[in-house]
């Protein structure tokens, strides 16, 4: 009994392999479906009926076969096959498309609230450091280093030469890095109920009206704005939309919906998410015109000018959805 038990299984094993060549095309054509390389009908219903036979198969390759290559096997086809079904084909150009024509301007929407006010907090920061600077220069010494302020009593701006001390290739890298972190940082500072993002805003807005109340009041202020100009729009822009992410991430902890903190707070990350992604890619453009437009003496005011006010409207097309706008249905 033993001797035909052994020989069952080995014939059940022999006619279970003999089926390779059909997991084999189910599996290209699972393959197909899910890189969209297909749209025939019949060939979706032949991918149904190889679900079945893969889900038959592999139960009994689990009891015939179960510590071999070919139960693995059976097993990865299967879970290509069950994805390919239930998920559909991902397409990186339509995934791209649905997130800057869709999730990034209703993510902009949803911040528009928190936007207003982080603007308001950035505005009215940069106007303290520039008042007070303005009437106690010393103060300076509160954000500016003392090279920074050697440099500027000495009639020369900071940015003056910076091309020949580092490559712009190496000065870009080194903005936008720079850039997205402290945007990422003002976005992750709303966890402490929107105080952090409330700091980081409140800092940068102040440093910036001191550093212009102090240059201005040795004549420099024309050259710092002609060097902000090109890249200042939209950076500056970019840090108060990290901020209402962040503000909206503050909201949600403290004043939590009926469903729940938890609840709200995934809410307002995912609803002002998308908008991040728009951020650094906006961030690394800024850092771009930074190390190679802003420090070089060779574009005058009036191309800073177009150049920022340029790349600010391609920002506002882009967070509108104007720049790559969805398809018709």
């Amino acid at each position: 009994m033993a001797r035909e038990g052994a020989l069952r299984r080995q014939a059940l094993r022999a006619q279970l392999l003999q089926r390779a060549a059909s997991w084999r095309q189910a599996q290209a054509r699972a393959q197909r479906f899910e890189h969209g390389r297909s749209d025939d009908v019949a060939e979706a219903v032949r991918l149904a009926d190889d679900y079945r036979l893969l889900a038959h198969d592999l139960a009994r390759a689990r009891n015939l076969l179960p510590d071999t290559r070919t139960r693995e096997y059976l097993e990865s086809v299967y879970a290509r096959a069950h994805a390919t079904l239930h998920d559909g084909a991902w397409h990186w150009r339509s995934a791209l498309r649905t997130l800057f024509a869709e999730q990034v301007p209703a993510a902009v929407r949803f911040l528009r609230p928190y936007l207003q006010w982080t603007l308001a907090i950035f505005v009215l920061a940069a106007w303290a450091g520039y008042a007070l600077v303005h009437r106690y220069p010393e103060l300076i010494a509160l954000v500016a280093s003392p090279d920074l302020i050697a440099s500027v009593e000495q009639g020369k701006l900071w940015t003056e030469g910076l091309l020949n001390i580092v490559p712009s290739s190496v000065l870009s890298v080194t903005i936008f890095t720079n850039n997205i972190t402290v945007s990422l940082a003002a976005f992750c500072a709303g966890l402490v109920f929107g105080l952090g993002t409330l700091y980081i805003l409140g800092l940068n807005g102040f440093m910036l009206g001191a550093v212009f109340a102090f240059v201005s009041a040795h004549g420099l202020g024309v050259d710092l704005l002609s060097f902000i100009i090109p890249h200042g729009f939209v950076e500056l822009s970019v840090m108060c939309l990290s901020g209402a992410a962040g503000a909206a991430l503050g909201e949600a902890l403290i004043r939590p919906e009926a469903e729940g903190r938890i609840a709200t707070f995934r809410a307002a990350a995912e609803r002002g998410g998308p908008a991040l992604l728009a951020c650094v890619l906006l961030l690394i453009g800024a850092g771009l015109i930074e190390g190679y437009v802003s420090p070089n003496p060779a574009f005058g005011l009036p191309l800073r000018l177009l150049i920022g006010l340029g790349y600010f409207a391609l920002m506002l097309a882009l967070l509108s959805g104007r720049l790559l706008p969805a398809r018709r249905r």
